[in-house]
């Protein structure tokens, strides 16, 4: 079995940036919801009237986090909780207690819309400071969206249709709940329903896969397997809605491959079949009260979550001695439940759990990563529109998959949240 690389959102994407500026300017699309602490949007077709003109939009806001970690983490993620960069070993990242800061949540978006005789045009381009891949542990700009939509038909990289944007809590932490699918990827989408109470979105998608060769990773056998993803992800979901809330399904397959190019007595070629299956709801009570919940089950469908390990593991397969080990997809069993509360106009809380549970393979390494927990806590101020200051309390627990060992993480943030918004255009 091979080590796929994981193709994150920081590549490259196949839209044309020109649209934006040929798109005019945009005041209505993209509506921004409350979850999360940077107003992660759902999907963006427009929720109030179509602009009778084009429109144009700078949006963005910049902010700052400090705190204090109680326990440790790797130190490219100092300033988030991530559940799988939490110590695999004891002390892997030296002592416990440091302090944080910095304003890598910062974002800069454009969006526009442009009437057009095939309907509304419309774009998305937005970036972010918080480096990741080859740029981890950075502040520097991580392309977030770069989208199109005419019509029904959407290009370019957005949310996938696996993930629902509008189920993640109102947290002033980055990286946020474990386990819940999220990732924005390249894609072309058809959306054949969309109206107030329901949308069927399909697409094909950019695939990727991360593998893990497990114990025998240093076996030179192994160094010439090389992935292969010989189609587009298909992933597809649906949602009703209504004044009590929404209840959403989303489901995605894959087909992953790894060749053996080693001419030696082994052939370690092989494919799995990845596939998932999501559900979640946001329930309302009154006004002040959003329940978000998610129930999420698959396996080799990890890169689709939010901070999951590796898709693919190894196992072994000694009565066949040309093919030895095999690669297996990994099962993966994941829900979250969160409360968002607000207290008149000036504070908000929210207040939940989410947990991960990996079915590892026999030959991954004992310290793999196996369960990861989460929980947080947190208390929201906003002076003025446009303004919030809060405080959160984050806690997380990594099992690990056979050594028997488990670290746990435990935090305080402090944030500090200035938008902004300059439009032109529109009704």
């Amino acid at each position: 079995m091979g080590s796929p690389q994981t193709h994150r959102p920081t590549a490259s994407v196949w839209f044309l940036t020109a649209s934006l500026v040929l798109g005019g300017t945009s005041a209505g699309w993209a509506q921004e919801t409350s979850s999360g602490p940077s107003g992660e949007s759902t999907t963006i077709a427009a929720q109030s009237p179509p602009p009778t003109k084009p429109s144009f939009e700078v949006y963005g806001f910049a902010m700052l986090d400090m705190g204090h970690n109680f326990k440790q983490i790797d130190p490219n993620w100092y300033d988030t909780l991530r559940i799988t960069r939490l110590p695999k070993v004891a002390n892997e990242f030296g002592a416990d207690n440091s302090t944080f800061a910095g304003v890598r949540q910062s974002r800069l978006g454009f969006r526009s819309t442009t009437p057009t005789t095939a309907g509304d045009l419309k774009t998305i381009f937005e970036f972010e400071l918080f480096g990741t891949g080859v740029d981890e542990g950075q502040t520097t700009f991580r392309l977030r969206h770069a989208w199109g939509e005419l019509g029904a038909f959407g290009a370019g990289q957005y949310w996938s249709p696996f993930s629902d944007p509008d189920v993640y809590p109102n947290t002033l932490e980055y990286w946020g709940p474990t386990g819940i699918p999220w990732y924005r990827n390249v894609q072309l989408r058809y959306t054949p329903i969309h109206s107030d109470s329901s949308n069927l979105m399909i697409a094909l998608a950019r695939p990727g896969a991360s593998g893990d060769q497990g114990v025998y990773a240093s076996r030179i056998e192994l160094q010439g397997i090389k992935p292969r993803f010989p189609a587009p992800d298909l992933a597809a979901a649906y949602k009703y809605s209504g004044g009590w809330g929404y209840v959403r399904t989303a489901g995605i397959l894959r087909k992953i491959k790894w060749d053996d190019t080693l001419d030696d007595a082994f052939d370690l070629s092989g494919d799995a079949t990845g596939w998932g299956w999501n559900v979640s709801s946001n329930l309302k009570h009154g006004e002040g009260d959003v329940l978000r919940m998610q129930f999420t089950v698959g396996q080799g469908v990890q890169n689709e979550m939010n901070d999951s390990p590796i898709d693919i593991g190894i196992q072994n397969n000694l009565s066949n001695p040309v093919t030895p080990v095999v690669g297996k997809a990994i099962p993966i069993v994941a829900y979250a439940i969160f409360l968002d509360h607000q207290f008149g106009q000036k504070f908000s809380s929210s207040i939940g759990y989410s947990a991960q549970d990996n079915d590892n393979t026999d030959q991954q390494a004992p310290d793999a990563f196996r369960v990861g927990k989460y929980a947080l806590g947190n208390l929201l101020y906003y002076p003025v529109p446009g303004v919030m200051v809060g405080g959160e309390l984050q806690w997380g627990r990594r099992e690990n998959f056979s050594d028997g060992f488990q670290s746990d993480g435990f935090k305080v943030q402090f944030s500090f949240k200035y938008n902004f918004s300059w439009k032109l255009g529109g009704q």
